[in-house]
């Protein structure tokens, strides 16, 4: 095929191929055990299949109102009225999204502009900082402080000059599995009062917390919530990753602005999926229990490694576990993973491609969103190692 012969500048000169991509690929071309992106490897439930089984054959099969299916958005307003006690409303407050990450990108695109400077804190998950520098945008990179990654709020309240338009936050949080607190909060809440910054919130692991802890959302505090666009993910409370379906909320003014772009970028979601949640959503039951259902699979997972040589960090959070190899190897990070496919035939993601500058701290995450005969098969490796 022909190539473009003209002068070609790239919106992203340091984007290469999304690690998540890079690493999956790696492991099924060696067969390996593939722990590394995170999706669940057993099957969702069937009630919901039936569900959208049901209104595939009955015609729901055309373009969604643009915002989303009523009933789906309305399912949403209860459940976090039920969850936050917090009040959306469902028509002017509540967009349905084709997956998180589109949620991610449309909010930042639809108010970052050139110049302007956005806060993520690192380790980040790998599409923050690529969507501000697609719109021209600034990113500030604030790393969060080892070993329980918190935010450092003094680094933040210098970071913040007048050129600040967006703070990205993100708990449960990607890759290491740490939670904001009431604290983190109400810090946040007082360093934005009386400012033109946004608030863009990534809470897709919401239902997903363990040891009985609580997830504090951006939602919670009238100041926050007045400035805060939240991004949710049915893919990560269903186990259905590929239907690539989520939410977010916002005011209705930021919610007008957030649609102005999101009406061009994917118009509608999927029509009988939406349907379906909608449905799934109405009982509490079918996502109260994920935290306890997934705490035990990380316990299981945790407790096979009892004797390695690998060292767990304490995850509270997500479906992800971060390991620490330092005492068997000093081989960089993406090295040594590369290391696992090709020497033991088991996938996992390095943590530095989280950082812009590829800080190396011989992390590894892993996906414990599998069956216990997966699980089983990745504890036999890595305690032989």
């Amino acid at each position: 095929m022909p190539h473009f012969n003209g002068h070609l500048q790239s919106k992203l000169t340091q984007t290469g191929t999304s690690i998540f991509a890079v690493m999956s690929k790696l492991a099924q071309e060696h067969q390996a055990v593939n722990l590394s992106q995170g999706f669940p490897d057993f099957p969702i439930d069937e009630r919901l299949i039936d569900r959208v089984t049901h209104y595939m054959k009955n015609g729901y099969n055309q373009y969604a109102p643009m915002p989303g299916v009523p009933a789906l958005r309305q399912a949403i307003a209860s459940k976090v009225k039920l969850s936050y006690g917090i009040d959306y409303d469902w028509q002017d407050e509540i967009n349905i999204t084709a997956g998180a990450t589109q949620a991610l990108n449309t909010a930042i695109s639809a108010f970052v502009k050139e110049s302007d400077e956005v806060i993520i804190f690192e380790p980040a998950y790998d599409s923050y900082a690529p969507s501000v520098r697609a719109c021209g945008g600034l990113v500030k990179h604030i790393a969060l402080k080892a070993p329980d990654f918190r935010i450092d709020w003094e680094e933040v309240t210098r970071s913040i000059s007048s050129s600040t338009r967006m703070i990205i936050i993100n708990s449960p949080h990607n890759p290491s599995g740490s939670l904001i607190d009431g604290y983190d909060l109400h810090r946040l809440d007082t360093l934005t009062r009386d400012s033109d910054i946004i608030v863009l919130s990534d809470e897709v692991y919401e239902h997903i917390i363990f040891n009985g802890k609580k997830h504090y959302s951006a939602c919670e505090l009238p100041g926050l919530l007045s400035r805060s666009l939240v991004v949710g993910s049915f893919g990560k409370t269903f186990h259905a990753t590929g239907w690539k379906t989520g939410f977010v909320m916002a005011p209705a003014n930021l919610m007008a602005e957030y649609r102005k772009l999101h009406q061009f970028v994917v118009f509608a979601s999927n029509t009988p999926i939406q349907y379906a949640i909608a449905d799934f959503l109405g009982d509490p039951a079918n996502y109260e229990k994920l935290g306890a259902f997934y705490q035990q699979k990380r316990d299981y997972f945790v407790q096979g490694l009892t004797g390695s040589r690998f060292d767990v960090v304490p995850c509270f959070g997500t479906y992800f576990q971060l390991l620490n190899y330092s005492r068997i190897s000093q081989m960089p990070e993406m090295e040594f993973a590369e290391w696992l496919v090709k020497e033991h035939k088991i996938a996992a993601v390095p943590v530095s491609p989280f950082y812009h500058n590829k800080f190396n701290q011989h992390l590894l995450r892993f996906c414990f969103a599998k069956t216990e005969k997966t699980l089983d098969k990745a504890i036999e490796i890595l305690c032989k190692i």
